[in-house]
């Protein structure tokens, strides 16, 4: 099992920033990934941006310019998002994920909420 803590969230203005953060432990270990997802009422879940343990990003085409994700700690188990220029689109709940790549399981965090509003 691994268990994923989130921080971070809240509510911010437009144009502001804002930073998440997502602490996996337990059984993670060898090949695996970290993700940030997002869901606004009414819509999908969709990917944000996610990390492998070597280092590889990917984002989602439309954030790529105003979000940043990065891991650190040990073993790189701990990832952050930093959200800038955030618009009021980008309130969501988001949710942060961990795969173990070989065994292909998911886990998923609780989820924090982003409100982006003046």
């Amino acid at each position: 099992q691994v268990q994923l803590v989130e921080s971070g969230g809240g509510l911010v203005q437009p144009g502001g920033s804002l930073r998440l953060s997502c602490a996996a432990s337990g059984n993670f270990f060898g090949p695996r990934s970290m993700a940030w997802y997002r869901q606004a009422p009414g819509k999908q879940r969709e990917l944000v941006a996610s990390i492998t343990n070597t280092g590889t990003t990917n984002y989602a085409d439309s954030l790529k310019d105003r979000f940043t994700i990065s891991s650190r700690g040990n073993n790189q188990n701990t990832i952050d998002l930093q959200m800038d220029s955030l618009e009021p689109d980008d309130t969501a709940v988001y949710y942060c994920k961990a795969t173990l790549s070989l065994a292909r399981a998911d886990f998923w965090g609780q989820g924090t909420q982003v409100t982006v509003s003046s």
